[in-house]
């Protein structure tokens, strides 16, 4: 768990750095707000399509050689990123680097590999962790290297700084990280990978214990998502902010989720259980969205952003754990492959909703849309993800 967990963090504070960058990069070959958000959705959109295969391909020939794959892919990507020089460019690059996106799903089903049943909730917690922890440094790094200036911002090096970590990430996943299922506990040759995807797709649809969790895992991401694709444009509209700025508060972010999803989840799921801690987060999720755009000033923004971060840090991992605990030990990668291609897909619906509310309605409905969305689920796991009550004598 130590050399996955340092490999993830490498890997995504590569990818952090790029989180500030994007918008003024798009913005600066004269993209609009929704195409901004598309350019944000276009990652989103080709790792929806592999994040499933990735998972089942991982079932069938181990975790490792999918995660030294896809860490070899993303340094690609992330060079031809920094050697764009239009606007499809930036497209194509962030779309190779989707499509090479598998380490997620594959290093969720390492962790259901190698914990228990009662200690799963805690294993995700920190990978969790380490996507906080990513985040912390990620985007400060970015946000410095680009420079504060939105109009005069370094688009070049904060690419090439991700794609050596992606290489860091690759060689240590290389020399330290050892595999995690056993030969006997793999998929059979026989079993062709694409037949194993719609399998896990199906499985997922009809499993009424994981349909409704999945659902749940896509409409958080679905806001959290439009989230992230449209706060640096509002924040340089209703702040005057810059790449610099935004690092520094994504960084803030990820502070809150390596303390919440590394030191919290753990005790909080044995406590009360994944289902309320879900209910939970969602309702955060939900205070915090519809308090951002109240916010004119630095303090009150960080409470709102705090609040926010709280919720998804809560519900992402009780999710997860959640799916992971009802699904069966052979199909631990596959499942939870094609819980990674809902959330990734609610990663390229969720941005293109927030940029056309952002430019068809103003810069705060992105944030009070989220809120209403949250408040759904907020009811809906209530309702539905309650525990059952204890059988009397």
């Amino acid at each position: 768990m130590v050399a996955l967990f340092l490999v993830v963090l490498i890997d995504l504070i590569g990818f952090g750095i790029i989180i500030p960058l994007l918008p003024f990069y798009a913005e600066h070959f004269r993209a609009e707000p929704d195409t901004v958000a598309l350019l944000m959705a276009s990652y989103s959109f080709t790792q929806f399509l592999s994040a499933p295969l990735w998972g089942a391909l991982s079932d069938r020939i181990g975790r490792r050689p999918v995660l030294l794959i896809s860490l070899a892919g993303a340094a690609a990507s992330y060079v031809w990123l920094g050697m764009a020089e239009s606007l499809w460019m930036l497209f194509a690059a962030r779309a190779l680097g989707g499509a090479m996106a598998g380490n997620i799903a594959a290093a969720f089903a390492y962790v259901a590999d190698v914990t228990p049943p009662e200690g799963r909730a805690k294993g995700m917690g920190l990978i969790g962790a380490a996507f906080g922890l990513g985040f912390i440094f990620g985007p400060a790094l970015g946000g410095i290297l680009a420079g504060p200036d939105p109009t005069n911002a370094n688009y070049h090096l904060p690419a090439f700084v991700a794609a050596g970590l992606s290489v860091s990430a690759l060689l240590a996943a290389v020399f330290f990280l050892r595999e995690s299922l056993a030969p006997a506990a793999r998929i059979g040759a026989s079993t062709h990978v694409i037949r194993r995807y719609w399998a896990s797709i199906g499985e997922v649809v009809r499993d009424r214990s994981l349909n409704v969790p999945v659902l749940l895992t896509f409409l958080a991401t679905f806001v959290f998502a439009g989230m992230e694709a449209t706060f640096a444009m509002w924040s340089e509209r209703q702040l005057g902010w810059g790449p610099q700025q935004n690092g520094y508060l994504f960084a803030f972010i990820g502070v809150l989720s390596a303390i919440v999803q590394g030191t919290l989840i753990g005790p909080l799921a044995r406590r009360f259980g994944e289902g309320p801690m879900i209910a939970h987060g969602a309702a955060a999720l939900a205070l915090g969205s519809l308090a951002v755009p109240l916010c004119t000033s630095l303090f009150p923004l960080l409470a709102a952003m705090a609040v926010l971060a709280y919720g998804f840090s809560v519900i992402t991992p009780s999710l997860n754990s959640l799916i992971s605990l009802r699904t069966a030990q052979g199909s631990q990668g596959a499942v939870l492959g094609a819980t990674r291609s809902a959330s990734t897909f609610a990663r390229v619906v969720g941005p293109a909703w927030a940029g056309f509310l952002f430019a068809g309605l103003g810069r705060h409905w992105p944030f009070v849309g989220g809120a209403m969305v949250m408040v759904f689920v907020t009811v809906i796991s209530l309702r539905l993800l309650r525990p059952k009550a204890p059988a009397g004598p």
